[in-house]
């Protein structure tokens, strides 16, 4: 029989023309996509050669290391929303996690990106789950549309992730709310393995938690550092008392269970062996970002929670192996983040420190109404940057006044980039082509919503942080420079070759290339995205 093949085989290569391409493999039958929160291509340029098992596989597809989540308002929820839909969020409409909506009818004019603001008693902060804001569908939704036996499934650290990778038509969708995972889909039925995997974390946020062993890397980034008396960063190993579900939370733990769930609900739902067309399964871990927001990027903690990441995503794969699946997986960030001055600052970076506290939206606006005579308040406060929102009472005359007022004075700060009118921004073409040189007012129109942004926008200067006085977090993201926006993109199916490519792109070319994987026709002129070309055993189609 192998003379045969191999005679055949022989044949078909004497008639077949020399430049013929060979034929693209069969649709993978189960999409995986994963999304990193608060992954910078920074962190994986400098962890990439100590990966040794899930990342270092993943590595081994077609990597790009100039990715971008091109927009300014580098946040989850944007973020998340770019992936699987093709769109920036000027399209998408999430421009950010939260945005005012003076016209709401309730008290709380704050918006939040994954809610449905019109449930009764529903706030921005104790809200109905929702994807009413996504106007765009996803790669999921157009999967089902496609192929109505298609599952399209995810699990996630966060609802918003979870909301914004899936869509609208979705079959289970869990995430992470204070101590198990929940959904927002009550007509679905519960499967089995999510209480099985709810209470095997009850047991374990229950017990204490030992100290990790630092490996040699890692421990030579332990540095500690004191900020405003709070306890210490930068040499942490994840030690945690019985109960602390907000530290099981910020650590490899949260991922590692996120991940099991992922696998329980493949074998549950036997995902990619089914019949009626492929399946999706997103996928958002959310500890990378809790750790970030705690302890900074460039510490200890970091440097362990991606090493045990790299070996629970190497676990999960190898389930999925073992299941004799036919999957892809796209790996990519919803945004990138800033480590804490304070230690940027003994590596050389001079200009890194914290934002002034006199750029608050109360002393901007208490500024603007000395030099004008105008009565405040003059800003709702809803953050210190990004889109900023002048109070509904201030109208006629008196609005344009106080908005060039405030223009004027967040433009004199020696911390500010730029501030930009909602006119300016309405006023500036929807930015194309290579997002890494794309101008500060292009990366802010890719943020652009006429009905949701504020009235103006504000960046800050490079390696300065947005948080002052330290209630929470120590760093963070959401700016519009490259340490937020430049994310890694990964693709791999078995039997791709490695191919590392430094162009730059956008997350928003993720979905019309995993939609040409499949054979899904997506109407380019409907999405910013494009079919990224040259990647092993995908064809894109004509332009």
């Amino acid at each position: 029989m192998r003379g045969l093949t191999a005679l055949t085989l022989a044949c078909v290569a004497t008639v077949a023309p020399a430049q013929s391409p060979p034929l693209a493999p069969p649709p993978p039958r189960l999409l995986v996509v994963i999304s990193f929160d608060q992954f910078s291509a920074d962190l994986f340029d400098e962890y990439r050669p100590h990966f040794t098992a899930g990342l270092d596989r993943l590595a081994g597809g077609t990597v790009f290391r100039n990715g971008y989540q091109s927009h300014a308002t580098t946040e989850t929820c944007p973020g998340h929303s770019t992936i699987l839909t093709g769109d920036r969020p000027a399209r998408t409409g999430i421009v950010s996690n939260a945005w005012g909506d003076r016209t709401a009818a309730r008290a709380d004019k704050t918006i939040y990106c994954a809610e449905d603001e019109s449930v009764p008693g529903s706030t921005s902060d104790n809200y109905t789950v929702s994807a009413k804001h996504l106007r765009v569908p996803t790669l999921g939704d157009l999967m089902k549309a496609r192929w109505p036996g298609t599952r399209n499934v995810a699990v996630a650290g966060k609802d918003r992730s979870a909301v914004m990778m899936s869509g609208h038509k979705v079959d289970q969708r869990w995430y992470w709310d204070r101590t198990g995972f929940v959904t927002d889909l009550s007509a679905a039925p519960v499967p089995a393995s999510v209480a099985a995997a709810n209470a095997a974390i009850a047991r374990e946020i229950a017990t204490a938690q030992p100290a990790l062993v630092p490996p040699p890397f890692c421990a030579a980034k332990a540095q500690q550092f004191t900020i405003e008396g709070r306890p210490p960063v930068g040499a942490g190993a994840f030690a945690r008392e019985a109960g602390k579900s907000s530290a099981f939370r910020a650590s490899p733990e949260a991922d590692a269970a996120a991940l099991a769930l992922a696998a329980s609900l493949v074998r549950e739902m036997n995902l990619g062996k089914a019949a009626g067309g492929p399946d999706i399964l997103s996928i958002g871990l959310a500890a990378t970002d809790y750790v970030g927001h705690t302890y900074g990027t460039g510490g200890q903690e970091m440097c362990l929670n991606l090493l045990s990441l790299d070996r629970d995503l190497g676990d999960f794969l190898a389930y999925l192996d073992s299941r004799e699946i036919d999957y892809s997986v796209a790996l990519t960030a919803d945004h990138g983040g800033l480590d804490i001055p304070e230690r940027m600052r003994t590596r050389g970076v001079a200009d890194a420190a914290r934002i002034d506290p006199a750029l608050t939206p109360k002393l901007i606006g208490e500024q603007v109404t000395r030099q004008t005579g105008i009565a405040g308040p003059i800003l709702v406060d809803e953050g210190v940057i990004g889109d900023l929102y002048l109070d509904s009472k201030i109208s006629g005359a008196n609005r344009r006044r106080a908005l060039n007022a405030v223009l004027a004075a967040y433009r004199a700060h020696p911390q500010v980039a730029a501030a930009f009118s909602k006119d300016e921004l309405a006023r500036t073409p929807s930015p194309s082509g290579n997002p890494s040189t794309w101008t500060l007012i292009q990366r802010a129109r890719a943020s652009f919503d006429p009905d949701r942004s504020g009235d103006l926008y504000v960046m800050l200067k490079q390696n300065i942080t947005p948080i002052g006085h330290i209630t929470g977090s120590v760093a963070t993201h959401g700016s519009p420079w490259d340490y937020d926006r430049r994310v890694p993109i990964l693709f791999w199916r078995s039997g791709m070759a490695a191919s590392d490519r430094g162009e730059a792109i956008e997350t928003v070319d993720i979905m019309p290339t995993l939609g040409a994987q499949l054979g899904l026709v997506v109407d380019p002129a409907g999405i910013d995205g494009k079919c990224l070309t040259g990647i092993q055993g995908i064809a894109c189609p004509p332009r």
